[in-house]
């Protein structure tokens, strides 16, 4: 790590997250004792390594032969056009999203890349949660909508994959502003999503009138929309497992 001084860590734990603040922090880390004897470093921890490659310059990032030590120098966070990353099938999309939305709002440019792998499944945040959910919640901090988008092209289910999202995320020339956020309001409309692939579209139509009889009976004003697939990779049919409940 050079002549720096580097914070030393132990162990995997929070493994994105000492990774995003020591980026914004530009503090270097050396993170030791990664599951010594299980094999190191999982393939989604390294695909992360690599992402963050593909969107940062003038970094250092070295790995030992057994992946049980991780020595950290960060960079410049640059954005990028026009990105894509494969994040295997080892974690879902999420997994990749909740960093990359941190740093590319902190980029020298607007961050726009291209997802491939696992939109849903039972591990991390399905893809109609950001979409839905946490993209809205950022307008709070004072980030701008325009520009901020996730595009669902196709949905891939465990274990073979195959879905692929669009991410763009506009820089902000500011801070982002505290929120006093306490007040969790009355529930006056309900948005959900309910998806299948390779399975009969009446399906995803039974799960459709299902979900609208249970939530009208406690609320009128219930819009739920169908995402087919005729071409996923694995049969696949749920509700997705978050819904946007609004109270503005």
């Amino acid at each position: 790590m050079g002549r720096e001084k580097s914070r030393r860590l132990s162990g995997s734990r929070d493994f994105r997250q000492r990774l995003v603040l020591a980026t914004l922090t530009s503090t270097p880390i050396t993170m030791n004792d990664i599951r010594a004897g299980e094999g190191g470093l999982r393939p989604h921890e390294m695909s992360l390594l690599r992402l963050l490659d593909k969107v940062s310059d003038q970094h250092v990032i070295d790995v030992n032969d057994t992946g049980t030590k991780v020595g950290y120098k960060p960079g410049v966070v640059i954005g990028g056009k026009d990105l894509e990353h494969d994040c295997g099938v080892h974690r879902g999309i999420g997994y990749f999203i909740e960093p990359l939305l941190l740093l590319g709002l902190f980029a020298r440019s607007p961050l726009s890349v291209r997802l491939k792998g696992i939109t849903n499944d039972t591990k991390d945040p399905s893809v109609d949660t950001f979409r839905m959910v946490t993209l809205h919640m950022l307008k709070h901090f004072g980030v701008p909508l325009e520009g901020l988008e996730l595009k669902i092209e196709s949905r891939g289910a465990p274990p073979r994959g195959g879905g692929e999202v669009l991410l763009r995320v506009p820089n902000i020339n500011s801070t982002l502003k505290a929120v006093n956020w306490i007040d969790e309001g009355m529930v006056k409309r309900i948005r959900g999503v309910t998806f299948s692939t390779n399975v009969s579209p009446k399906i995803v139509t039974r799960i459709f009138y299902a979900a609208r009889g249970l939530f009208n009976k406690f609320i009128p004003d219930v819009h739920i929309f169908t995402d087919h697939r005729a071409g996923g990779f694995l049969p696949n049919c749920h509700v997705s497992r978050l819904w946007r409940i609004c109270s503005c």
